[in-house]
């Protein structure tokens, strides 16, 4: 095994064994430290923080492919998330990765060259009310049009 925790995870970890009910509990806390650690979540973490959590590799591999807010692949310094789901869709989602795709000349699953930007299709951000939305890192931009787009990776520039 490559991957090794880092002290001040260690001792996190143990902060955080007090917290939660069971070990199977910091699965999710434990799968962000490495991403934060890493920026990505390889089998190596996986095999090493299995048994903090007291489970299987498999089924924490299982875990960070189910939410899409881990990466078990590098992602650019822009993870541009768009939502796909039905309001969305039915808003203009379909202009709106239209518009991403021919500005960054990468389809949705790819990253640039330069590895600024990643386009990834999600499900449902948790914002309808104001569709088409994205989330580009952590920051929101919502009730989106093919002209806003432009203006927001122009502002990332």
């Amino acid at each position: 095994m490559s991957f090794v925790l880092t002290p001040k995870h260690l001792e996190q970890i143990e902060e955080l064994k007090g917290r939660y009910p069971s070990a199977h509990a910091l699965a999710l806390p434990l799968l962000w430290m490495v991403q934060e650690q890493e920026g990505v979540i390889t089998l190596d973490a996986i095999d090493c923080i299995a048994p903090y959590c007291d489970l299987p590799s498999m089924e924490l591999y299982r875990i960070a492919t189910f939410y899409t807010m881990f990466h078990l692949e590098p992602v650019g310094t822009y993870h541009i998330q768009l939502c796909k789901t039905l309001s969305c869709a039915l808003c203009g989602k379909g202009e709106i990765l239209e518009r991403l795709q021919a500005k960054l000349g990468i389809k949705a699953g790819e990253t640039t060259a330069d590895g600024r930007f990643t386009i990834s299709q999600v499900e449902c951000l948790g914002s309808c009310g104001s569709a088409p939305v994205m989330q580009i890192n952590e920051e929101y931009h919502e009730n989106l049009t093919p002209q806003k787009i432009d203006e927001i990776l122009e502002a990332l520039e």
